[in-house]
């Protein structure tokens, strides 16, 4: 099969290898085995978008790489299970994106069974490619998108739907920061909100979009559903209107499992000013050092 090199086939095949692949040492192995000519190491922290993007722009600049891309699009056409996406508490969602961004893919190259296309073709491919990679890459941009969303749930803040809808949201924003998270599930006839795993821990996660702080009860009920956890246990507590004063000081303490966050610490995040895992981290060094469970932006 012979296919043409164009703006569409990078966005489908990029897009095929980000699904197919959760682990970074997974991806870098499928990368390997297809022998990408002086594929990049990874930089420290760095995103699974951000690598496979510098390895696209990489490639799209010589011939070579241009058939390494059409060669990696055929590799990832031919999958008929995702093995790296096994296991994992979202794996049904997981595999039904996988299997949605490889059917695209096979659809796309079935009509590509052609030749190559001219160079001068080739050159607007590259100039497309930039442009759809600037838009990737772009963060800013993504992070509008949810930021504006955020803003049109405000004129429903306090309803139930506006706090599944936020809910929705938060992990919409996991899903962006490259964060395994779970959503909602109950256990021990209690439910939570969902969890998040940053490191070696796991968070507990509770979501509040009410019009008022959340108050002491509220955060009491949370840290008694964190303490009943294992011992690696903590609890993130999203309240986009604040906490009262009482609420923070019932968080804090010695050894406190809790952190919590308002609608300050997120758009912190949406205005690209740190990454989410950066904040948490952030907050539970201050927890860690004060015994105080939050930490205003305006202090970090």
């Amino acid at each position: 099969m012979k296919t043409r090199v164009t703006p569409h086939l990078i966005e489908l095949t990029y897009d095929a290898a980000l699904r197919s692949f959760w682990r970074k040492k997974a991806l870098s192995s499928f990368l390997g085995r297809s022998q990408i000519p002086s594929l990049p190491a990874w930089l420290p922290d760095e995103s699974k978008r951000d690598y496979l993007s510098r390895v696209f722009d990489s490639l799209q600049d010589t011939d070579q790489g241009r058939r390494k891309i059409v060669q990696l699009a055929l590799f990832l056409a031919e999958q008929l299970s995702f093995p790296d996406l096994r296991g994992w508490e979202d794996s049904t969602e997981k595999n039904e994106a996988a299997k949605s961004a490889v059917s695209k893919l096979q659809s796309y190259l079935s009509k590509q069974d052609e030749q190559l296309r001219s160079e001068q073709q080739l050159q607007e491919a590259r100039r497309k490619f930039h442009e759809f990679r600037a838009q990737t890459r772009s963060s800013q941009q993504t992070l509008k998108s949810l930021s504006d969303k955020l803003g049109k749930l405000a004129g429903q803040m306090g309803s139930s739907s506006a706090g599944k809808a936020f809910e929705r949201w938060f992990y919409e924003l996991m899903e962006f920061s490259e964060i395994t998270a779970r959503p909602p599930f109950r256990t021990g006839g209690r439910e939570v909100d969902g969890s998040i795993t940053i490191g070696d821990t796991t968070y507990l996660v509770e979501c509040k979009f009410t019009e008022c702080p959340t108050g002491a009860p509220d955060v009491d009920v949370f840290r008694r559903k964190v303490e009943s956890k294992a011992d690696n246990t903590m609890g993130v507590f999203v309240s986009i209107s604040g906490f009262t004063q009482v609420a923070k000081n019932s968080a804090s303490g010695s050894r406190t499992p809790l952190l919590l966050l308002d609608h300050a610490h997120l758009y912190h995040v949406l205005g690209g000013a740190s990454s989410f895992k950066d904040t948490i981290e952030r907050i539970r060094r201050h927890a860690s050092q004060t015994s105080e469970a939050y930490l205003p932006v305006e202090r970090f």
